[in-house]
């Protein structure tokens, strides 16, 4: 996975508007700073392209990539990668961790405190992918973009 700045705009309805990738450190701060990269490139994706990203998108884009960066921390050592794509129809968040072992949704337990982290990713994505990577693994959750906007945007003065 390729860490850089951005990648701007391809033609093309499957080719992604804005791409961005960052490295986070694994500690205490990751999770927070994770769920600002998510809104900054949100912001940036509505401004900039335009896009239909909704207070709902960017709220569920945040959740998401909180669960995955926690479920990262909490179980591989190391650093974290992740990467933020959008396209006309969809939000795709990656992580990347060092742990090989492929997680596995729970079966739903209303009295079960925590371990809820991918079965909430599965209830608000469109789609979820989990490759065993050389090292470690790579999990890529989309979340689609409304065809119509529906509800406020995002707030781009942030």
């Amino acid at each position: 996975m390729n860490s850089h700045a951005g990648s701007e705009g391809r033609s093309g309805s499957d080719e992604h508007l804005l791409h961005v990738g960052y490295a986070l450190d694994g500690d205490d701060g990751c999770i927070a700073e994770a769920r600002d990269h998510v809104s900054a490139f949100l912001d940036r994706a509505h401004t900039d392209r335009q896009l239909p990203v909704s207070a709902s998108v960017k709220g569920l884009t945040q959740l998401v990539a909180s669960e995955l960066v926690t479920n990262a921390r909490k179980y591989a050592p190391g650093p974290i990668l992740m990467e933020l794509r959008i396209d006309a129809s969809g939000v795709d968040v990656v992580v990347w961790d060092s742990d090989p072992v492929v997680p596995a949704a729970r079966t739903a337990d209303p009295g079960r405190i925590g371990q809820h982290g991918l079965e909430i990713v599965k209830a608000v994505t469109e789609e979820l992918i989990i490759e065993q990577r050389p090292i470690g693994k790579r999990i890529t959750a989309r979340i689609p973009l409304p065809t119509t906007p529906s509800g406020p945007t995002t707030n781009h003065h942030a």
